[in-house]
């Protein structure tokens, strides 16, 4: 049988199948239809009245036009700075969706579309392949330099450079982690169910358990004691080694979620944990200086 993988798993809770048994499958069409942004819109509806909103195009470290989504309130800023980082599907609505919510509590949110050079997930119909032909070719080093490139442009258009947090939901909580670790001008970071320990390999050389002594940045992790994906003992583990670190961080275990409990396009949501974990990215980040308005 294939190695399993987090992400897939995290997606895919209590399937006994391997991923390329997962494709074969019937059940792979009926839940690639129940997750795909394309069909389901965002339960929760934040109107862009007052705000700045809309599609850019940044300049990623390579040279490549890396596109993104932006929301900030009206006025000329400057406005504290969040990048937010998509699960596997990409930019879509849900993640717009974010962006104005942020907006409106005073920040400049900024999502890139970081899977651009390798493919579009919004046109694939299968989760595993979503994983096998986009997401597995994405490096690590090209996502910290879209990143960090996109951070450049928030501070050139609005942005408080010297505000600057993330947050980053599935894929992109994996990134929160390793974004703290790679920018030492990162104000906060709020990582949501983010894989914690993996496999090294040459486009994923680092997890965030192995970069614990380079985390810069306060970071606050919510996760779900059931995700299949991501086993407890690790955010047990990334806890412990972060304060025997001496590093500023907490975390947040709900007992009853599972993976993607944020997610409100998904059957995973569950609305009373969202509403929760958005409650205490505010506060971690107006705790951390980051005050919204």
């Amino acid at each position: 049988m294939q190695e399993r993988n987090p992400e897939f798993d995290s997606l895919v809770p209590g399937l006994p199948f391997s991923r390329r048994g997962f494709v074969g499958a019937s059940l792979a069409a009926a839940f690639a239809l129940a997750v795909q942004p394309a069909i389901g819109q965002s339960v929760v509806q934040t109107p862009a009245d007052g705000l700045v909103v809309g599609d850019i195009s940044v300049r990623g470290a390579d040279g490549a036009e890396v596109p993104a989504y932006q929301a900030r309130p009206a006025g000329a800023g400057p406005f504290p700075t969040v990048l937010v980082v998509s699960e596997i599907f990409g930019v879509h609505e849900y993640i717009r969706d974010v962006c104005r919510r942020l907006a409106r509590a005073g920040y400049l949110a900024i999502a890139p579309d970081l899977f651009r050079r390798q493919g579009d997930p919004g046109k694939i119909a299968s989760v595993a392949e979503i994983l096998n032909t986009v997401i597995s070719k994405v490096p690590d080093a090209q996502v910290m330099g879209d990143l960090d490139a996109c951070a450049a442009w928030a501070a050139a258009n609005g942005g408080d450079a010297a505000r600057l947090a993330i947050t980053g939901f599935c894929w992109g909580g994996r990134i929160t982690w390793l974004y703290a670790a790679h920018n030492p001008q990162l104000k906060a970071g709020v990582a949501w169910y983010g894989r914690l320990a993996g496999t090294a390999s040459a486009l994923t050389p680092s997890h965030p358990l192995d970069l614990v002594d380079r985390i810069s940045a306060p970071v606050l992790g919510l996760y779900g004691a059931k995700d299949q994906g991501i086993p407890v003992s690790d955010v047990e583990d990334m806890r412990a080694d972060l304060a025997k670190a001496g590093k500023q961080a907490e975390f947040v275990i709900y007992p009853e979620a599972g993976h993607a409990f944020h997610a409100d396009y998904r059957p995973s949501y569950r609305a009373a944990e969202a509403a929760d974990g958005w409650s205490r990215l505010l506060a971690w980040f107006e705790q951390l200086g980051m005050g919204g308005r």
